[in-house]
């Protein structure tokens, strides 16, 4: 093989590596496999640390204000609804100003905690643990109506419960709904970070949606709903 041809080789390795590289670097790498925690300090315990903790009305009114400043005009954005000719396009453009804005702000890099809606459904004989069936949750803020919305989430959840399994089962079984919280931890997706829109619930009522990159999740079961 002359060094020509082994240079061309190299080179194709290198490309080859840069190419992959991403898809390393972004893969997936935790699982929806979790033990089911009992209480929340127990959930947060076992997510990673130095996490803004947006599970109240107030932190997340903190945090869309060090991200966009202040609420939008959304009675003058909505104007006469959506039957409006010039609704959608000031919905667009309250969005393009306000990703503007926020470009290289702080907060677009911190690690976040939020929470959704869970319910232990099917148990799985395999992995031993509760399949987990997910609901969003929404908050009432003075910017409006907050959801957060995951991205790489796996596409499976189950909850581990240990020596809670048999009662647990048994409640499921007697047709009782067993809710749990469940944490999830990242990061906001830069290029989509809020998303502003109108709820379909409430005429008139502004929706925001940060759009977080998963990184961990938790299962907790509330104190309350120990039996």
């Amino acid at each position: 093989m002359t060094l020509t041809h082994v240079r061309t080789l190299l080179a194709i390795a290198w490309l080859l590596g840069a190419w992959l590289l991403p898809a390393i670097v972004s893969a997936e790498d935790f699982s929806g496999l979790q033990p089911l925690q009992g209480g929340l300090s127990a959930g947060l315990a076992s997510l990673p640390p130095h996490s803004h903790l947006l599970l109240d009305r107030e932190p997340i009114e903190q945090f869309l204000t060090a991200l966009d400043g202040s609420p939008p005009d959304w009675a003058q954005v909505y104007g006469q609804g959506h039957h409006d000719p010039g609704h959608d396009e000031r919905l667009f453009a309250l969005n393009r100003e306000r990703d503007a804005g926020r470009e290289g702000k702080e907060p677009l890099q911190w690690l976040l905690t939020f929470s959704w809606v869970g319910e232990l459904s099917r148990f799985d004989e395999e992995t031993g643990g509760f399949h987990v069936a997910l609901g969003p949750k929404f908050t009432r803020t003075s910017w409006g109506e907050v959801r957060f919305k995951h991205e790489d989430l796996p596409a499976t959840l189950i909850a581990l419960a240990g020596d809670a399994t048999a009662g647990l089962k048994a409640r499921i079984q007697r047709g009782e709904r067993v809710e749990i919280d469940v944490l999830m931890s990242g990061r906001l997706i830069p290029e989509e970070s809020l998303v502003y829109d109108f709820s379909h619930e409430a005429e008139g009522l502004g929706l925001i949606m940060p759009v977080v990159r998963i990184e961990a999740v938790a299962f907790v079961l509330p104190v309350e709903s120990k039996k």
